[in-house]
């Protein structure tokens, strides 16, 4: 006698489930995590300052205007404090510095001598603190762009 049968499945080939090699995802990229862009104002930033003092001195003594050695000594902060804002942190005792040879040779001493003295140690902290106060409102702004609120 014979029974019939269902017939018996065609068999398939293996295959396993999971393949050898791990599906690569792209990296997350975040915000905070991107690559700084590197800007041709950033670079340039001291050779600029440098420029901007030579023609401030350069105004100022075509002007006569170098006895007001206070108010010099502001407008060279303040240049200081532009250049920090725009140049790379660790370059800031550089661009303070470049100001104040610039304030000390040819604003105070006049014949392009550099010195020593309290008045020249007192505007190099001055020039200094204006290029840290630069640095610190640039990195402020960094980080709030980095970090947005919300």
């Amino acid at each position: 006698m014979t029974t019939l049968h269902r017939p018996a499945p065609v068999p398939r080939p293996y295959r396993p489930r999971a393949t050898p090699f791990p599906r690569v995802r792209p990296p997350v990229t975040h915000p905070a995590r991107r690559v700084p862009d590197r800007t041709l104002a950033r670079d340039l930033a001291l050779p600029l300052g440098a420029v901007g003092a030579a023609l401030l001195v350069t105004a100022l003594m075509l002007t006569g205007e170098t006895v007001h050695t206070s108010a010099v000594l502001a407008l060279f902060a303040l240049l200081t404090a532009a250049v920090s804002l725009r140049t790379r942190p660790l370059l800031v005792p550089l661009a303070a510095l470049v100001s104040w040879m610039f304030y000390d040779g040819f604003v105070l001493h006049q014949r392009s001598e550099l010195a020593f003295q309290p008045q020249d140690r007192t505007s190099l902290l001055v020039l200094l603190l204006a290029g840290v106060l630069g640095a610190v409102c640039a990195a402020a702004v960094r980080a709030v762009r980095r970090h947005p609120a919300g």
